[in-house]
């Protein structure tokens, strides 16, 4: 009788990962997906985006679990169409983003704020990289001049965006002030994410894994980038795509190939080919 994988859960991240540099699925990925899901092991992905922006990757897959959306804001259910479980901005990070926005206010010292809600975003200030952004992930947004447009309650993740040097500018005034509650990561050099603080992609799989009941050393998840790093760091088991950063590589127990050879698909053989287990139980025995 061929073994089931139930007591597995397995998260990937989306772009570089999943898909490979031309954002395609490689075939080897969705047959693996496939064969764990159908075997009972629980997958789904872990994305920085709404929902609905997630959702044409996930329906290309066979996920059989909720989503962790928002860098970890949330908890979606496809099926239910709900949100499980959310970590929403405290007042005191709100009025930080009020703060950054007085702020940085100036022609070459500006900055786009994007705050997100469940699957809506408010635009204060719409430049190249916000409206770049939003085409991109499709989103449902709206433009508002003036940041107390946006409604109070809600707030799931805020992005920053500007050029390179203003980026810095802010990071800078970040440390110089008290931290608002926030945990603050970069998603490329044009931007910077903000959510509450404790919350990231690592903590909305934890979340999932404890609803289903699977114990830590059991949930896997992989990555190919920094803003995956807290992702990386909380799962039993960490892996990464073969073109990762170093130090990527080197907080992880696994390592995938390439992302355009197929890198889930690697991390799910591991787990289906036992090796996984093996290698569980070898730790264990270590620490006795």
């Amino acid at each position: 009788m061929e073994k089931t994988f139930e007591n597995w859960l397995v998260v990937s991240d989306i772009d570089g990962t999943l898909n490979n540099k031309i954002r395609k699925l490689p075939r080897r990925n969705y047959d693996a997906i496939k064969k764990f899901t159908d075997l009972g092991g629980n997958f789904t992905l872990a994305s920085g985006r709404l929902q609905s922006s997630l959702e044409r990757n996930y329906n290309r897959i066979t996920p059989n679990q909720p989503a962790v959306v928002l860098n970890g804001a949330g908890l979606y259910d496809y099926k239910k169409r709900e949100m499980l479980w959310r970590s929403t901005i405290s007042q005191k990070g709100r009025e930080f983003v009020k703060k950054v926005a007085q702020e940085f206010d100036k022609p070459f010292h500006s900055v786009d704020i994007g705050v997100y809600f469940d699957d809506y975003v408010y635009i204060v200030k719409s430049g190249l990289f916000a409206k770049g952004t939003m085409y991109f992930d499709k989103a449902h947004y709206e433009i508002v001049n003036d940041i107390d447009r946006v409604p109070r309650d809600g707030w799931m993740k805020v992005i920053f965006w500007s050029n390179p040097i203003t980026i810095k500018k802010l990071k800078k005034f970040i440390e110089e002030n008290e931290n608002p509650n926030a945990n603050f990561m970069s998603s490329s050099i044009f931007s910077l994410e903000m959510l509450q603080k404790d919350t990231h992609k690592g903590v909305g799989i934890m979340k999932l894994a404890d609803m289903l009941g699977i114990e830590k050393s059991h949930v896997a998840a992989i990555g190919d980038y920094y803003n995956d790093w807290d992702m990386l760091k909380t799962v039993g088991l960490p892996a990464c795509a073969g073109q990762a950063p170093k130090p990527i590589h080197n907080i992880c127990k696994f390592e995938a190939c390439h992302c355009n050879k197929g890198c889930v698909a690697d991390l799910l053989e591991y787990i289906m080919s036992g090796k996984a287990d093996e290698d569980i139980a070898k730790e264990e025995a270590k620490k006795q």
